[in-house]
């Protein structure tokens, strides 16, 4: 990704923008006053090997899976954490529960389909962290005469990787204006989420459905010769939307986070978390977000990808706060976002 994501500001109203992380100087300086300066793994800490599920390459998950490994070495090298390449969120889950992965990135709408237990039984997995917020939407070449979602009702649109949590976002946001994503459209479902931008450069697709900052196959089209031009949907359809998903939250893509977006986009999404198998021990996950919260408070900008996320958007997102690992809990009390 050659664009920071910016930062993420939840407001009063619950709407969603890229400005600020949730209480992060509070937090900080709580943790500061409390004398938790955490830069580094504890005295003797033991080695341990876990494994992170992200998605297919080409997509944002493998990119955001690199930073969050990195970021974590950093700051608890005796923590190995192997990044796996997988077919996406709705692969993630099953691969938990079934303890193939200890830890995986799993998409908004996988998340809360899987806990609230919808077409499937409920899941008996537990937050880690909030990744970051998505504002679903549609790209396509700057010169196509496409401007509307119903511009491209009955074209070629590329969802997505089959098993990636975006289609499932596609989905819902479509069923909210009363469209159906597989019948009113012509769907193409990719094998690798990397092969969306040139379906549509070519022409073999009118649009590519995605979303996240700094997503790379935004970044490929913004930054291709032809130009992008983003397609979400306007402020009546995000109402529909909303009033018939109520889970889902109006997300805002901040001007400038692609090259040649020059507006801020209102859209809709939700956010993404990383979820831990069943029995995850607390020490694990309680020294995976040590780490990351010493990437945000290291005294250098964090990488990208991981600004949003801070202990402090967790707190605020988490569908459920008994869904927190115990040891994301007892560590998010030593620092006093919980009591």
């Amino acid at each position: 990704m050659s664009s920071p994501p910016a930062r993420t500001t939840h407001s009063h109203d619950g709407h969603y923008t890229t400005k600020s992380s949730l209480g992060r100087r509070a937090a900080l300086q709580a943790a500061a006053a409390a004398g938790l300066v955490v830069s580094a793994a504890p005295a003797g800490a033991q080695a341990m090997r876990v494994r992170l599920g992200t998605a297919t390459p080409g997509g944002g998950f493998p990119v955001y899976g690199a930073a969050f490994v990195e970021g974590v070495r950093r700051f608890d090298p005796t923590l190995e954490i192997e990044a796996i390449n997988t077919k996406g969120s709705t692969e993630n889950v099953p691969m938990l529960e079934a303890g193939t992965l200890d830890i995986a990135l799993v998409q908004g709408e996988v998340v809360h389909e899987s806990l609230q237990g919808i077409g499937r039984a409920p899941a008996d997995l537990r937050v880690l962290t909030a990744m970051y917020p998505t504002a679903g939407m549609f790209v396509v070449r700057a010169d196509s005469p496409y401007r509307t979602i119903a511009d491209l009702r009955g074209k070629p649109i590329a969802w997505g990787a089959g098993g990636s949590g975006l289609v499932i976002l596609g989905r819902y946001a479509m069923d909210g204006l009363g469209l159906d994503a597989a019948k009113d459209f012509q769907p193409i479902y990719l094998e690798r989420a990397g092969d969306g931008p040139a379906m549509v450069l070519d022409g073999r697709a009118a649009a590519l459905w995605g979303g996240g900052n700094g997503w790379p196959g935004f970044m490929t089209m913004a930054n291709s010769k032809d130009g992008a031009r983003f397609i979400a949907p306007d402020a009546a359809e995000i109402r529909r939307i909303l009033g018939k998903h109520t889970f889902l939250k109006p997300v805002t893509q901040a001007a400038g986070s692609f090259p040649g977006q020059a507006a801020a986009i209102p859209s809709v999404g939700s956010w993404s978390f990383v979820l831990a198998r069943p029995g995850l021990d607390e020490t694990t996950a309680y020294r995976i977000v040590k780490a990351l919260y010493a990437v945000q408070q290291a005294g250098t900008p964090p990488p990208p990808q991981l600004v949003d996320t801070t202990a402090a958007n967790t707190v605020a997102v988490v569908p459920g706060r008994q869904r927190l690992h115990p040891g994301v809990a007892r560590f998010y009390r030593e620092i006093g976002l919980l009591t």
